[in-house]
């Protein structure tokens, strides 16, 4: 291998490691230092900086790599196959492991980002629960009196609500996912009568 070449596979192991530390240390402490981040990849800080020239930048990183991994999970979660409401309470539960393991790099996230673009990170899972409402509405499952916009968004935000409830200690995080599920699909039922 040329000289080069150890040089660009040091730079990319460097940088792997540097996002595999940032995620853990993003989802253990939401405010963590660049200097306790290069410390726990085992990099300096000048290498660090090399790579990620702010937090902000390393953060973005960090979060396409979460959305990533977060996708890849939900896509083995067969959305197309079941009752829209069935579909709907596999990708519930499957989200709320995700965001459960990640509710600190959200509020990382939360800190430096504008409302938009954290929502925008969520953008593949919303687009798959707008096409579950809106099969769920054509199976005549789910409600049709509200905007579908505003379903999913409801949906998007009772997620962070669940999270915050368990961060605060008013919700188990073991009864998160199910206390989830009955108040989702609770607000897209039909309304009786």
């Amino acid at each position: 291998m040329s000289r080069e070449g150890r040089r660009r596979a040091d730079a990319e192991r460097n940088i792997e490691a540097i996002l595999d530390a940032a995620l853990e240390c993003f989802s253990d402490q939401p405010d963590v230092s660049m200097t306790s981040i290069a410390q726990a990849a085992g990099v300096s800080r000048v290498t660090l900086y090399s790579h990620f020239v702010s937090r902000e930048e390393l953060l973005a990183r960090v979060l396409d790599r979460a959305v990533t991994s977060a996708a890849e999970v939900l896509d083995a979660e067969r959305l197309d196959e079941g009752s829209a409401a069935e579909a709907l309470s596999r990708l519930i539960r499957s989200a709320w492991r995700i965001l459960a393991g990640y509710r600190n790099l959200m509020a990382a996230a939360a800190a430096v980002l504008s409302p938009r673009q954290v929502r925008n990170y969520h953008r593949t899972v919303l687009q798959q629960v707008e096409r579950l409402i809106a099969r769920g509405r054509d199976e005549g499952a789910f409600r049709t009196d509200l905007p579908q916009g505003w379903l999913v968004s409801v949906f998007h935000n009772l997620l962070h609500v669940a999270a915050d409830e368990v961060g605060a200690g008013r919700l188990r995080r073991r009864d998160a996912a199910a206390v989830l599920e009955a108040t989702v699909l609770g607000v897209l039922a039909v309304p009786a009568g």
